[in-house]
């Protein structure tokens, strides 16, 4: 199943397809990056813009508003955890190319292809329900961050493949070929975050009668 943020639609090759398919990459004659869900062969296949993303082509066509639909949610759930909403989105991207009914081989379900058992530990009663979905799983992954001190390639490995198998081998990216190419593929997607001297605010609010925690770089007065 389950560093750092602008985004590009490496699965988006696999639209209708199980999530976690094979994705290659390789820079065309101009240096721009490729993504496609067929290894480079013969003749270049013929690639297309991917949507809101800059140096990036497909060799499948992908809607703009195929990989829009969910951004509300997105950029909901991400400020209310502190998290960069375009990271949000690669992870997306990368887990079910936006498709919300995707189920992996694992048994991984929904946009954030959540793993039952942590569905139900984050309270995700309707996996395949893009709202409940995109919050467990950007509740995970804020609790992977903190876990890893904001370190985005730590979380997000620990979100391809386990926090044991980060801790396993030292608390560093472990050496599963899957696991690499996952954090290479969204670092290649998104921008760098800059973190020096940045101070992460946690936040607690009642909002009818329910607490909500946030997350901010904004010191609260």
């Amino acid at each position: 199943m389950v560093v750092k943020t602008v985004i590009v639609a490496a699965a988006l090759l696999a639209l209708a397809g199980p999530a976690q398919a094979q994705i290659y990459t390789w820079r065309d004659a101009s240096g721009t990056l490729v993504l496609s869900n067929v290894p480079q062969g013969g003749a270049a296949p013929k690639s297309y813009a991917v949507p809101s993303s800059k140096g990036v082509r497909a060799t499948v066509y992908v809607a703009p508003n195929r990989s829009r639909q969910f951004d509300p949610i997105i950029k909901l759930h991400a400020e209310r955890q502190g998290i960069r909403a375009d990271l949000v989105r690669a992870v997306v991207q990368v887990e079910s190319a936006f498709n919300p009914s995707a189920v992996s081989p694992k048994g991984a379900m929904g946009l954030m292809q959540l793993m039952p058992a942590t569905a139900q530990e984050l309270g995700v009663g309707n996996p395949f329900n893009p709202d409940e979905n995109i919050r467990g799983g950007v509740t995970y992954l804020r609790q992977l961050l903190d876990r890893y001190d904001n370190n985005e390639q730590l979380a997000l490995a620990a979100y391809n493949a386990g926090p044991g198998a980060v801790d396993k081998y030292g608390e560093t990216v472990p050496p599963y070929r899957e696991t690499r190419a996952y954090v290479s593929k969204i670092t290649r997607l998104v921008q760098p975050m800059k973190v020096a001297g940045t101070t992460i605010y946690k936040i607690t609010e009642v909002i009818n009668g329910r607490e909500v925690v946030k997350y901010t770089d904004r010191k609260p007065h």
